[in-house]
């Protein structure tokens, strides 16, 4: 017979094993760029974490109700589990949150070449050598 701490934990490492996929799932669409599928994925995570935590306090109560003591080896199996899980969760949220930084300094350094290019298009001349915002100065042909 199987306990309520042990169902809830044996609930626990199927949210983290989960979370896991997710997470390397997140990284790779956060590399493609695919804002839409990333958005939804997004949303699934959302809810996945919501009943990580709902789990948690589940597990933390029965815990509560359980000693070193009476804690079948199963038990305490699923336990490391879900621990050595959570870290690995942890590690990929950190992989993926620098994914997210590097994707927007390099968004922010295209934003800034492209100004700078549009910018040097733009300066011209006029005749007396000072600087004049358009395309062509109004004297030139081709």
């Amino acid at each position: 017979m199987t306990s309520h701490l042990y169902s809830a934990l044996s609930q626990q490492v199927a949210n983290l094993e989960g979370l896991c996929l997710l997470l390397e799932k997140e990284l790779h669409l956060i590399s493609s760029r695919d804002a839409e599928t990333l958005m939804s994925l997004l949303e699934d995570k959302s809810a996945l974490l919501e009943s990580i935590q709902a789990t948690d306090q589940k597990v933390e109560a029965l815990y509560r109700q359980t000693t070193d003591e009476t804690m079948s080896a199963d038990e305490q199996g699923l336990m490391d589990k879900a621990k050595s899980l959570l870290e690995d969760c942890k590690y990929k949220t950190q992989i993926n949150q620098k994914a997210v930084e590097q994707g927007q300094l390099r968004l922010t350094h295209l934003r800034n070449l492209m100004l700078e290019v549009r910018a040097k298009e733009s300066l011209t001349y006029d005749k007396k050598g000072k600087p004049n915002a358009g395309r062509l100065g109004s004297g030139i042909s081709a």
